[in-house]
């Protein structure tokens, strides 16, 4: 059985491979990257491919032999727009038949109002449209996306938000362990819901306290406050607007999605937020 990883350079990646290569042989496992040279010096003793979401071709070379794939979201905002990009990685995967696919795609895909949301939708159809055998999965937040609500919380005893509802925060290693196993699973689900337990701003940053062992102030702003706030740590605008605006999926109501499925999987309970705090602190 021959497991590949598509982007594996990422850090999603680059987890998710360690994480598979502790199930199965690293022999059997084929990582594809766009940056031959990097993904051979990250992952010695695997079979490393070239290719990029980018060109039909390269992916479908890349894929060939290959049995099970995880196949890594790419990022917005390129060149080639993802829908695009991800429709090659399908048109790839069915060229060489193969036999399971793992996608990762976003929280409640098929019902969200998020902007981010729609791509993996479109992902998920062009998955469901192939005949292929796949998994959903659909991540919630990764935990080490309010890094620099926590990294101004611990460094500063005061930090911020704006946004008013609450995300299913967990570790992205959580999420990548996840997904290894789904990979190789026997029986895998076609929806997999991932989500740590939620949470709001102000839960976050009591747990930030207990992590430090400091009392840290957490004050609610309005979005433009906010956006003036990160302006006055030598932001320009529009990448304070940027940064403001990650938070937008956690106010319009997009991750407050409960779900056991990711503990479920792992074997599990997550990491409670605050040791998950300590541990993100330790390598920030």
């Amino acid at each position: 059985m021959k497991y590949a990883i598509t982007a594996a350079t990422g850090h999603f990646g680059q987890l998710a491979y360690h994480y598979l290569q502790e199930l199965v042989d690293v022999q059997d496992i084929v990582v594809i990257a766009r940056n031959l040279e990097k993904a051979q010096e990250l992952f010695a003793g695997a079979d490393v491919r070239q290719a990029d979401y980018d060109d039909t071709d390269a992916m479908t070379r890349a894929l060939a032999g290959v049995d099970r794939v995880l196949f890594i979201s790419s990022q917005p905002g390129g060149p080639v727009p993802r829908e695009t990009q991800h429709q090659h990685v399908v048109d790839a995967l069915v060229a060489n038949n193969v036999s399971f696919v793992a996608y990762t795609s976003f929280i409640h895909a098929d019902q969200s109002v998020s902007a981010l949301a729609s791509d993996h939708l479109a992902t998920e159809k062009a998955l469901s449209k192939s005949g292929l055998s796949y998994s959903l999965l659909r991540n919630n937040w990764y935990l080490e996306n309010e890094m620099g609500f926590i990294t101004t919380g611990a460094n500063q005893h005061a930090t911020s938000y704006w946004a008013t509802g609450r995300a299913g925060w967990a570790l992205e290693r959580e999420y990548a362990e996840a997904a290894a196993k789904v990979l190789v699973s026997d029986a895998p689900k076609t929806v997999y819901e991932f989500s740590g337990s939620i949470n709001d701003y102000e839960s976050l940053g009591l747990a930030l306290t207990q992590a430090t062992g400091e009392q840290i102030t957490v004050t609610k702003e309005t979005r433009d406050d906010y956006i003036a706030t990160l302006e006055k740590s030598d932001l320009s605008h529009d990448l304070a607007a940027l940064f403001a605006s990650f938070q937008s999926p956690i106010d319009e109501g997009s991750l407050d999605v409960p779900s056991n499925d990711l503990p479920d999987v792992l074997g599990r309970d997550l990491t409670p937020l605050p040791e998950a705090l300590k541990e993100i602190l330790a390598r920030s």
